[in-house]
């Protein structure tokens, strides 16, 4: 039983290419260009969902007036679980055949990234691999219920959440993949391992023997939102500091989504998504203000407002589909 919208079914908008030929749809709602650009919201999703249980937040998102999608990961929804060795590195690629598939479908319109946990940070990754390529990526990333997993973060449950990282990866190496078991959905082991990874180090690799991507963030130019919601374990506001922390360059702005904003009696990792009217506006309005802006590309300095936004600022961090999955 659900009291879930049904009157604007997605639909499919546009088809990415990965490097490696994979294939796999977009689908979501579409505006008019309208007066200015509207931005395009391009939703990257948590580890073991499924694009499909983003459905209420891809019309929430389009009734707040952005054009709004939503794409599968490997193994995830629709997609197969195919064998070939599958990480961060695919995933990062996947998000960026899906970004090129939104620049030509939607030329001229602003590509915003809305990535919610593992999605999260994946768009930080593709965002600076882009820049150190010299190609367009994201014009801006939205992170929601995002966060490092890094256990540093997680205080006194960070050894715990390391000893289980650790096991997960053993498992899923040799298993093949991890079959889930409360946490993440069925994963290849290839994003078991780098996730373990950065929970034992706190960095990120997108490769079996590492890349400098912590440095590539370091230098990465560009608006991201760090949106910390109330009652989620999983991604807790230190996590929500170590990621945004790996951006000191970028024009960072936190808000805190609260169950009174959501008009939610309470919310988590999950939860917001059924109660993501406000947060869409709120994104929705962002988007379209951070990426209105006519240049970026230099020193950028601070968005001019009284200490709330700006280059790594803070405001405190105040502020039916598919069963839900448990990852990060």
């Amino acid at each position: 039983m659900t009291d879930e919208p049904r009157e604007a079914e997605l639909k499919p908008l546009a088809e990415a290419v990965a490097p490696d030929g994979a294939r796999f749809p977009l689908y979501g709602l579409r505006r008019d260009a309208g007066p200015g650009r509207r931005p395009v919201v391009l939703v990257a999703a948590a580890m073991g969902t499924p694009g499909g249980y983003y459905r209420r937040l891809v019309r929430e998102l389009h009734g707040a007036g952005a054009t709004a999608a939503v794409y599968d990961f490997r193994w995830q929804g629709d997609r197969p679980r195919d064998p070939a060795p599958c990480g961060y590195a695919e995933l990062v690629e996947d998000l960026r055949a899906a970004l090129a598939a939104v620049r030509e479908e939607f030329p001229g319109a602003p590509a915003v990234v809305l990535g919610h946990s593992l999605g999260g940070q994946l768009a930080l990754l593709q965002a600076a691999e882009a820049a150190a390529a010299g190609e367009p990526g994201p014009d801006a990333v939205a992170l929601v219920a995002s966060g490092s997993v890094h256990h540093r973060a997680y205080g006194a449950r960070g050894p715990g959440l390391l000893a289980f990282g650790q096991f997960m990866a053993a498992f899923a190496t040799v298993r093949g993949r991890w079959p889930g078991f409360g946490f993440g959905g069925v994963q290849p082991p290839g994003v078991i391992r780098d996730w373990a990874h950065q929970a034992r180090t706190g960095r990120y690799r997108l490769r079996p023997h590492g890349e400098r991507v912590d440095e590539r963030l370091r230098t990465l130019r560009l608006p991201v939102l760090g949106v910390g919601v109330e009652g989620d374990s999983l991604a807790p506001p230190r996590a929500l500091d170590h990621l945004c922390a790996k951006v000191p360059e970028a024009e960072v702005e936190r808000w805190r989504y609260t169950a009174e904003l959501a008009g939610a009696e309470r919310l988590d990792h999950f939860r917001w998504t059924r109660h993501g009217g406000a947060l869409a506006r709120y994104v929705t309005e962002w988007a379209a203000r951070v990426t209105g802006r006519p240049d970026r590309t230099g020193d950028t300095g601070r968005t001019g407002d009284t200490g709330q936004n700006g280059r790594n600022g803070r405001n405190g961090d105040t502020g039916h589909p598919p069963r839900t999955p448990r990852g990060v």
